[in-house]
């Protein structure tokens, strides 16, 4: 089996209201559907989300990569992922969300053509995960109102964005906690917006609201602080952007600059070195969460797959069902009540996606 080629369309993902986090606000995310076709009339579908703020790119200079990549890998067997890796490493450095793309459709493409779902093929510990709810920064009282609303939607677990303002981000959490009573579990992300004495001030003034853990309240170069507000707190600190590779994960295991990592797809430049994240971490006994880039429904179908697939993903925020509008043009891959996502038993992905629409946007 052979790669004869590798195309790209771009597609805008509309979200129900603007995200608003400490990086940016947003009110759709440009991302690409990327399909890898063979010899053999087996195809693989997976999604590219250039994130200029996160790894550098733009949808225009992604298109350009996979179109570089393309050439590359004509003619590779598409079932030998590491020689993949390989190629786009030693012709393109960085450029994860672009890799990501490929490397989700390789994976899905294995799935169909060994007629097994791609969480088994991964290791296949569940077939069901529980994620949380994003809610983006705005005033609290409205913040309280979304969380409660999500809430009688059966959610469980609450992501709430932080790190514009130390005072304002307190009074978040004590409205949210005060709406949603004591049962339901609060996480909070800062995105880097805090210096290392907000950060300490901020999170030990939360306490009390029994808050779960604090994603990334630094600048993601800031490991030595990382490690300084690790030991002045006492929930769990989580290194988001801080960690694209296994290489900066073993920084900070290291360092002891923190207690998870996020693994976001885009970052890692997909699942084969995904893998080699959660492995490193697990080995030093550091749980990994599963995060994402508001993506659309393939990525987040993918991460789905690798978060059930691993006994050490203990926290999954896959809220893009929740937070996007439908793409009417993608089906299948998993069904969700509230934070609860089942994986179907189709081969790869299991998705299903209509070609003649997408072609038309």
């Amino acid at each position: 089996m052979k790669i004869t080629g590798i195309t790209a369309q771009v597609v805008q993902v509309e979200f129900n209201s603007p995200f608003v986090t400490a990086a940016l606000s947003r009110t759709h995310q440009s991302t690409i559907i990327v399909k890898v076709q063979t010899d053999e009339g087996v195809f693989g579908i997976g999604e590219s989300v250039p994130t200029r703020h996160v790894t550098g790119e733009t949808i225009e200079s992604a298109l350009v990569v996979l179109k570089e990549l393309e050439q590359k890998l004509l003619g590779q067997n598409p079932l030998c992922l590491e020689k993949i890796h390989m190629i786009m490493d030693q012709h393109i450095v960085g450029n994860f969300g672009a890799k990501a793309g490929i490397d989700i459709a390789l994976y899905d493409l294995q799935g169909k053509v060994m007629n097994k779902p791609l969480y088994q093929l991964l290791g296949g510990y569940s077939d069901t995960i529980e994620t949380d709810v994003t809610l983006s920064i705005d005033e609290p009282k409205k913040m309280a109102q979304s969380a409660l609303e999500f809430v009688q939607q059966g959610l469980k677990i609450l992501k709430v964005k932080i790190g514009v303002h130390p005072i304002q981000d307190i009074e978040r959490i004590r409205m949210i906690r005060e709406a949603v009573g004591d049962t339901i579990k609060i996480k909070i992300d800062a995105n880097q917006g805090y210096n290392a004495a907000e950060a300490i001030t901020v999170i030990n003034s939360l306490q009390k609201y029994d808050v779960l853990s604090v994603e990334q309240p630094v600048p993601h170069w800031d490991i030595h602080n990382m490690a300084y507000i690790r030991k002045n707190i006492s929930i769990k600190l989580i290194a988001d952007e801080s960690v694209h590779s296994h290489h900066d994960a073993m920084k900070f295991i290291q360092q002891d600059a923190c207690d998870m990592i996020n693994i976001k797809l885009m970052k890692s430049a997909g699942i084969f070195k995904a893998e080699k994240i959660t492995a490193l971490c697990e080995a030093a006994g550091i749980p990994c969460m599963l995060g994402c880039m508001a993506e659309g429904h393939v990525a987040s179908t993918a991460g789905a797959h690798f978060a059930a697939a691993k006994r050490n993903v203990l926290d999954v925020d896959l809220d893009g069902s929740l937070l996007n509008k439908p793409q009417t043009y993608l089906s299948g891959g998993y069904t969700r009540k509230g934070g609860m996502i089942t994986l179907t038993d189709k081969p790869g992905l299991g998705l299903e996606l209509d070609f003649d629409y997408l072609n038309e946007l």
